[in-house]
């Protein structure tokens, strides 16, 4: 699964990790994360990821 970095802050979605504190479980693909998910860094939305290469 592919790795996402927000553009604005520089924070890493991993989907190994997920995100636990916003209810997003481990294993969970960034395309899978609901619309209204925001960088729990900065509070962006997914729109403003990119795939890290």
């Amino acid at each position: 699964m592919k790795k996402y970095v927000c553009d604005v802050c520089g924070w890493v979605y991993d989907p190994e990790i997920g995100d636990p504190d916003s209810g997003i479980a481990p294993g969970t693909p960034f395309e899978d994360i609901p619309d209204d998910w925001e960088c729990p860094d900065c509070g962006v939305t997914k729109e403003d990821f990119s795939v890290m290469d």
